[in-house]
C-alpha cells in the first residue's frame, strides 16, 4: 500500500524523536530514485535515513539493508554531497495531510556561512519526487523534472482576495511549489458538530467505508474499512444499514483517530496472509477476522523495512536487469520452440519400421509392377492374416526406383531418431542451464551480481561479448552470500552460475558438504567443514538455505541432496554451474526465509 498521509505523519513523529540534531556523515544513491543518508545522531548513533521517490512505493525511514551502490555516483548525489555533507538536521516537517516529507537542514556554502537546505519528499504514488531546495525555496535539482508541458495547476493566495493560479514546474531554478491538495475535509481539525452534518446529508445507500475515504483527506482505504468495520461489524456495510448506534460508533471512532493522531500515538502494524506481507498501517485491525496474522511492531522503521525489503529488491533487480531477464527469456522460449518442434519430428521417425517393410513388400512384388502406376495391391506378408494393402507408388520411378525410396525414407528416420535424440538431449540441457539463469538474476542483490551474470552471458554467447581490452579491464567477480549456522559453522551460497562452480569445482575441499535441491534449480552451497564432522544442526539448516535460495522457495518438503565434495563432478563441455555427484542422501525440508536472515553474515 501506499505510505498514507496519517502514516506518515507517525514515520515523521518518530524519525524526528530519533534524529534530533543528528549530522550527515555520507550520502549515497543506490538507485535512480532513492537516496540515502549516514547520519550520526546524538540518541540514535550511525544509522541511514532511506528517502525512496519509487512510484510504487515510496517512503522514507531508517532502514539496516545492505544496499550495494554504483560505482559512479549519479549527479544528483553528488549535487546532495556538494549541498549536505556534514549539515546538521533540523527537522523533519511535514505540510498538513500531505504526503510530504521535508528535510530542513542547516549547512555551511562556499564561503563558510552557514545556510538552510531542503531536502523534499514527495510520496503521491502519480507524482513521486525527490528535490533539493535551497534556503528560498528555489529548486537546486530534482530526481524528476515536470516541464510546463506536465506541470499541475496550483492556487496561490496572492496579495489579492482572488486566488492566483501557477503552474508547478518542477526545473532547477524555478521555486518550489507544493503538490495541489485534494478538495477534502481533514479530520484532524474539525469539530465532531460538522462530522455529524456530513454524515446526516451523506446519501443512505452509500457505503460507509467508500464515503469516509470520498470525503476525508489523510485516509487510506484499510483504515477507512476499519472504521467501518468497528461501527458497523464488516468492512461493506451501508450507511443505512449502521442504524443510529453504529453512526454514533463511527463518529467515536473518528474522533478517537483524531486524538490519538493529535497525540502521536500510533502503534505500527503488519498484516501478513499466507506469510507474506500484506499491508501495514498506524493502528491494529479487525476487519480480518483472523484471515490474516495482524502483529505489532517496536517502531515504523523496522517495520517498512521489513515490509519492503524482498518487494524492493525484485523491483530493483527487474529495474536494472530488464535487459537480461529480456534476452534470457527470449533464448529461453526459442530454445522450449526448438524443442517441441524436435520432439514432433522424432515422434514422426518412430513408425519408420514399416517403411522398410513397405520397401520389402514392394521387392517381392516386381512381377506386378510397371512405371507410371500410382498404386499397387498386395499381400503384406508382415500382417499375420495376410491381408492386402495399397501402397502409393510414384508414377514417374520404376519399380526398382520406388522400392529403393521406401528404403531411403527408413535409413533418414533412423538417422533423424538418432540426431534429434543428440540434438533434444542438448536443447533440454540448454533449457535447463537458461532457466536457471532466470533463476540466478532473482537472486542477484545489485549492480555487481547483474554484471557478473552478463559475463557469464558473454562466455556461452548468449550476448555480445566486448571487445578483448574493454572486457579484461571491466570483469567483475562478486562474492558468494555467506552465513554462520547456529552452531557456528560457516555455510556459503552461491548467487549465480560462476559462483557456483567457483565454489564446488575450486574454493570447496573434498571433505566439505555440496547441497542442492533435486531436480529443481537453485544455488550451490557449501558446509565448510575444516576436517571436522558436521553436527545435524548445521546439516539442517544448510539443506534448508539450498532450499530457500531455489525455485521451490514457496514450496513445503524441498528434496534436498547433499554429499561430499568429493563425489561432485563438472563434465567436460558442461555449461556454467552444471554438475553430476553420486554417492547421496536427501533430505526433505521447508524453506525458511527468516532463517536466511537471521544467519546471514553483513
Amino acid at each position: 500500500m501506499p505510505l498514507d498521509a496519517l502514516c506518515l505523519s507517525g514515520v515523521i513523529h518518530e524519525l524526528n524523536t530519533a534524529l534530533s540534531g543528528a549530522r550527515v556523515d555520507k550520502i549515497y544513491q543506490p538507485g535512480r530514485d532513492e537516496v540515502i543518508l549516514a547520519l550520526r545522531a546524538p540518541a540514535a548513533g550511525n544509522v541511514r535515513l532511506l528517502l525512496s521517490a519509487n512510484p510504487t512505493q515510496p517512503r522514507l525511514h531508517l532502514t539496516t539493508l545492505p544496499l550495494e551502490n554504483p560505482e559512479r555516483p549519479p549527479m544528483f548525489c553528488m549535487l546532495l554531497r556538494k549541498h549536505l555533507s556534514g549539515a546538521r538536521l533540523l527537522e523533519i516537517i511535514q505540510p498538513p495531510l500531505e504526503r510530504v516529507a521535508i528535510l530542513r537542514l542547516e549547512a555551511l556554502n562556499e564561503l563558510g556561512d552557514r545556510v538552510e537546505r531542503r531536502l523534499v519528499l514527495e510520496a503521491i504514488s502519480h507524482r513521486t519526487n525527490l528535490l533539493l531546495l535551497d534556503g528560498e525555496g528555489r529548486i537546486l535539482d530534482c530526481v524528476r523534472h515536470v516541464g510546463l508541458e506536465s506541470a499541475d495547476k496550483c492556487l496561490i493566495q496572492g496579495a489579492g482576495q482572488t486566488p492566483e493560479v501557477r503552474y508547478r514546474v518542477l526545473q532547477p531554478g524555478m521555486f518550489y511549489l507544493l503538490p495541489p491538495g485534494m478538495e477534502k475535509i481533514n479530520p484532524l481539525n474539525t469539530a465532531r458538530a460538522k462530522w455529524e452534518a456530513l454524515l446526516s446529508s451523506a446519501p443512505e445507500e452509500v457505503q460507509a467505508d467508500r464515503w469516509l475515504l470520498d470525503t476525508f483527506g489523510g485516509l487510506s482505504p484499510l483504515i477507512c474499512r476499519e472504521l467501518a468495520h468497528r461501527a458497523g461489524g464488516a468492512t461493506d456495510i451501508r450507511l443505512n444499514a449502521l442504524g443510529s448506534e453504529g453512526r454514533t460508533r463511527l463518529l467515536d471512532q473518528l474522533e478517537e483517530l483524531q486524538n490519538s493522531a493529535k497525540e502521536n500515538s500510533f502503534t505500527p502494524i503488519m498484516v501478513t496472509m499466507d506469510g507474506r506481507p500484506k499491508d501495514f498501517t498506524f493502528l491494529s485491525v479487525g476487519q480480518y477476522e483472523g484471515s490474516a496474522e495482524v502483529k505489532s511492531w517496536p517502531a515504523f522503521s523496522p517495520l517498512l523495512d521489513a515490509f519492503f525489503e524482498q518487494r524492493e529488491r525484485q523491483d530493483r533487480v527487474k529495474q536494472k536487469g530488464q535487459d537480461l531477464i529480456k534476452s534470457v527469456t527470449s533464448a529461453r522460449d526459442r530454445t522450449a520452440r526448438k524443442i517441441a518442434n524436435q520432439e514432433k519430428e522424432l515422434a514422426a521417425t518412430r513408425g519408420r519400421d514399416r517403411l522398410r517393410q513397405l520397401g520389402d513388400i514392394l521387392t517381392s512384388s516386381f512381377y506386378q509392377m510397371e512405371k507410371g502406376m500410382a498404386r499397387l495391391r498386395a499381400v503384406d506378408f508382415y500382417d499375420p492374416e495376410g491381408k492386402e494393402i495399397e501402397i502409393k507408388l510414384d508414377p514417374l520411378l520404376t519399380p526398382q526406383q520406388n522400392a529403393a525410396k521406401y528404403y531411403k525414407d527408413y535409413n533418414r528416420a533412423k538417422k533423424a531418431e538418432e540426431m534429434l535424440t543428440i540434438q533434444l538431449e542438448k536443447g533440454r540441457r540448454e533449457l535447463d542451464y537458461l532457466n536457471s539463469v532466470l533463476e540466478n538474476i532473482s537472486l542477484a542483490e545489485g549492480e555487481r551480481d547483474l554484471t557478473e551474470i552478463r559475463q557469464e552471458l558473454a562466455d556461452t554467447g548468449y550476448l555480445r561479448r566486448f571487445g578483448k581490452g574493454q572486457e579484461r579491464s571491466k570483469r567483475v567477480v562478486s562474492k558468494p552470500m555467506e552465513f554462520r549456522s547456529t552452531t557456528g559453522m560457516r555455510i556459503s551460497v552461491g548467487k549465480n552460475n560462476s559462483q557456483n562452480d567457483l565454489l564446488t569445482c575450486k574454493l570447496a575441499g573434498k571433505g566439505d558438504i555440496w547441497f542442492h535441491t533435486q531436480k529443481i534449480h537453485g544455488s550451490h552451497v557449501i558446509l565448510w567443514t575444516e576436517g571436522g564432522e558436521p553436527d545435524f544442526q548445521s546439516l539442517n539448516e544448510a539443506a534448508r538455505l539450498a532450499a530457500w535460495f531455489s525455485q521451490a522457495r514457496d514450496s513445503s518438503k524441498v528434496p534436498v541432496d547433499y554429499t561430499p565434495v568429493r563425489y561432485v563432478k563438472k563434465p567436460g563441455g558442461a555449461r556454467p554451474g552444471m554438475v553430476v555427484y553420486t554417492t547421496y542422501e536427501t533430505a526433505q525440508v521447508t524453506p525458511d526465509g527468516e532463517l536466511a536472515k537471521r544467519l546471514r553474515i553483513k
